[in-house]
């Protein structure tokens, strides 16, 4: 191994018991989405303590912290996510939250730490032309929909998802280059595998208007919401069929609101969803078919339905040339045999996709869990591979992308091809996800409009 890597990767190393301490803590006290205030609390104690100076996110969780080596160069950025999922039959969760680390956020915020302190040991930037900036980031699960749309209301974020927001908010202007590690499966085989990317997303809300009669003795007189949104689901499983398998659309919605009153016909039901796309056309394509069969079925039976769709995330594109480098630090750290590459195209969404839609990124999975993610059987297996060898990895290709005057961080940036220019223009085409309008309106003359597109 380079003696530059080799010095990282020992340092991370040499904080072997903090990083497990911190994501067995971090295990224990679960916080989801834009309400990690304890995690982010404890995490940044710690930062502190190691010397870092803190850019706090203020009015959400989170924060980030930059060191520079004193020469130029690129700036790369490490993140760790900050925020656990939901699952009520999870043996750990909060039992007043419901909210356990069921996908390995809480070894995420551990290796970001254990990154932080072996850049922090002396002579740690040696030799290093550029910067690093430690982003500890809230948000990355898209739930509690309704909740995030309460913050976004009053005026507290822009955005559901947290680096969709930290980009927003210019934590990530002046960087070049964006890594992170997720925990993966045992099963899986590696110490580290990269696929080509995931999937992107748009957000929806789904409101369903009827009216309300007795389900008894006047069913005759209301308009059923609940049978409304289920039309519309029914609509929307009809598409399938048209859906381009190579797109690999999803679309998977949860009824949260169905009805007060079981004599009462339901005067309001309410959807969360989200349609899935392997690029952002597709997305938007897929979205239209889908509000137009939601707002076909509420006409059938006489309702309306308020269609409010919102950025979710974009497609994930792993940069080949990120990854090489990765993926040589962890071959030296764990083996010849401890990466795979696969042409694989994951279904899920990640906001590591608006990072790399701007500048290259990469979202490898690591070893080191078991059971099934978001399952209730979900646990950390294996520390080493789930947490200190992602340490290890991520201060290591510090190190190769860094040294020689920066030469690989370099030539990542020059042969990059990420979607968007800029910052300006990846948030001008997000933006135009962002609708809300009554979909159903019925017409003096007895005639029925849809409106489902902007």
């Amino acid at each position: 191994m380079d003696a530059m890597i080799q010095k990282l990767t020992d340092a991370a190393a040499r904080h072997t018991e903090m990083i497990y301490e911190t994501a067995d803590y971090i295990w224990a006290h679960p916080e989801t989405g834009y309400r990690e205030w304890n995690t982010t609390a404890y995490l940044a104690e710690r930062f502190e303590a190691l010397g870092y100076t803190l850019v706090k996110a203020g009015d959400i969780p989170g924060f980030y912290a930059d060191l520079d080596t004193g020469r130029p160069g690129p700036k790369v950025a490490v993140f760790g996510e900050l925020d656990s999922l939901i699952v009520g039959n999870h043996p750990d969760c909060d039992p007043a939250t419901k909210a356990v680390h069921a996908c390995g956020h809480n070894c995420q915020s551990a290796v970001l730490l254990g990154v932080a302190a072996a850049l922090k040991e002396p002579g740690a930037l040696d030799g290093l032309s550029g910067s690093v900036r430690l982003i500890s980031v809230p948000a990355e699960e898209l739930i509690e929909l309704g909740y995030r749309k309460e913050l976004r209301d009053r005026g507290v974020i822009r955005f559901l998802g947290g680096k969709v927001e930290f980009i927003a908010r210019g934590y990530l202007d002046g960087v070049d280059i964006a890594m992170m590690i997720h925990s993966g499966r045992l099963d899986e085989g590696k110490a580290l595998n990269f696929s080509r990317g995931c999937n992107g997303c748009v957000l929806k809300n789904i409101t369903y208007h009827g009216l309300s009669a007795h389900a008894g003795g006047a069913p005759e007189r209301g308009h059923n919401a609940l049978y409304a949104a289920n039309l519309g689901l029914n609509a929307v499983n009809a598409l399938r069929e048209t859906f381009a398998d190579g797109d690999h659309v999803r679309f998977h919605p949860i009824v949260t609101e169905g009805g007060a009153a079981v004599n009462a016909i339901p005067e309001t039901a309410r959807l969360e969803s989200y349609v899935r796309g392997a690029n952002y056309e597709s997305i938007a394509s897929n979205n239209e078919k889908i509000n137009r069969a939601l707002a076909a079925s509420a006409a059938a039976i006489g309702c309306t339905v308020t269609l409010e769709d919102a950025p979710g995330y974009m497609p994930l594109q792993n940069d080949s040339n990120l990854a090489g480098v990765m993926a040589d630090v962890m071959r030296a750290l764990a083996g010849p045999d401890s990466v795979e590459f696969t042409d694989e195209w994951g279904t899920g969404s990640t906001d590591m996709g608006d990072v790399s839609a701007i500048i290259p990124a990469v979202h490898p999975h690591c070893s080191g869990s078991q059971g099934m993610g978001h399952g209730a059987d979900y646990r950390i297996e294996d520390k080493r591979l789930a947490c200190l060898l992602p340490a290890q990895c991520l201060a290591g290709t510090i190190g190769a992308l860094l040294k020689d005057e920066a030469a690989e961080g370099r030539r990542v940036v020059a042969e990059a091809k990420p979607r968007y220019p800029s910052k300006e223009a990846y948030l001008e085409a997000i933006e135009r996800f962002n609708m809300k309008m009554e979909a159903v309106s019925y017409e003096e003359d007895g005639s029925v409009r849809l409106t489902y597109r902007r």
